[in-house]
């Protein structure tokens, strides 16, 4: 439904002196996720947080809206997103020391027209009866033979999955990733569907042996009384690309090109990137926080440590239409 789809700026006031500064915020990301976060900023600053949850038509609205957006800052996720906010030109550079020090170089755009918040690894979810420890260690392992018809994983098309891919066509080309991803599909122990839990629940079933997905979804089934025992079917494998790193991608935010409040919204971003809010992060949404020094939730440690892809994300988000045509030309998910 639309109502479920599309919340006013009235929807998530947080407390703040009714007289004052304020910023506005379309998010992405659901509000009872970053109500944590804006309460703190409000109780530090005094500027009042208005969110406007925009799961679906984000950036048409922003184009549609233009120079008289009330949108100060944009939260989402996925660098395609990210990538496409500042392609449609409705995102503007920012400059700040302290984003800068608290945000490395790889997680963020060259120009400043956004920034990363927080990162998640995609990895495999073994079964634990099933998967033996140190089966699989590269991304390169799911094309192999010996994994057919073991396989689980949700469309290729979806976002999530494209910039894996794009980050196995940075490490080896198109060819090496066309023939990659006909081997993955070969694989498969069903046709690409559902959502990332879906996967893991398929593992628990006993429809395969190992899923593809996000870290920070073993979390959120862990608390979840139904989900929990498809999460306690599985370990954590981080896998890595042949000479690269555990693809991850990342949480965001830009400012508006149009932005109303440019300096509440500076200040917004800057403490979002600070230490503190890393911190709330890590502990309510089982991501990995950016900050150096900054650590993950002790559940998220528990899963154990990796080292992220060293590819840009900048450079991921160009080769996401290759990525995409090259799915589409082995019928991935056919």
């Amino acid at each position: 439904m639309k109502i479920a789809q599309y919340a006013t700026l009235a929807t998530l006031c947080l407390a703040a002196p009714a007289i004052g500064e304020e910023v506005n915020i379309y998010s992405y990301r659901q509000p009872e996720l970053i109500a944590p976060l804006l309460e703190a900023f409000t109780e530090e600053t005094g500027i009042r947080a208005n969110v406007s949850f925009l799961k679906k038509g984000m950036l048409e609205k922003l184009k549609a809206e233009g120079a008289r957006t009330p949108a100060d800052v944009i939260l989402t996720v996925d660098i395609a997103r990210l990538d496409a906010l500042v392609e449609a030109g409705v995102t503007q550079p920012v400059k700040s020391e302290t984003i800068t020090a608290n945000i490395p170089e790889i997680y963020r755009d060259p120009d400043g027209e956004w920034f990363g918040l927080t990162t998640r690894a995609r990895v495999v979810f073994a079964s634990k009866e099933r998967v033996k420890p140190g089966e699989i260690t590269t991304y390169e392992d799911l094309a192999s033979e010996k994994w057919k018809g073991r396989i689980c994983i949700r469309s290729g098309l979806n976002p999530y999955n494209v910039a894996l891919f794009a980050g196995h066509l940075y490490h080896h080309g198109p060819e090496g990733t066309k023939a990659w991803l006909t081997g993955l599909k070969a694989n498969l122990a069903r046709k690409p569907q559902g959502n990332d839990r879906a996967q893991v629940k398929a593992v628990w079933a006993g429809e395969c042996d190992i899923a593809i997905g996000n870290t920070y979804y073993l979390g959120k089934m862990l608390e979840n009384p139904e989900q929990k025992p498809w999460a306690d079917a599985v370990n954590v494998v981080f896998p890595v690309f042949e000479g690269g790193g555990t693809h991850v991608n990342i949480s965001g935010m830009a400012m508006t090109k149009g932005a109303p409040h440019p300096a509440a919204a500076l200040k917004l971003m800057e403490f979002l990137a600070s230490p503190k809010a890393q911190q709330i992060y890590a502990q309510a949404n089982y991501e990995y926080p950016v900050a150096p020094g900054v650590e993950p939730s002790d559940l998220v440690k528990s899963w154990g440590s990796f080292t992220p892809d060293n590819a840009p994300l900048a450079d991921l988000a160009k080769l996401r239409p290759q990525a995409v045509k090259l799915v589409e030309e082995v019928d991935f998910d056919g």
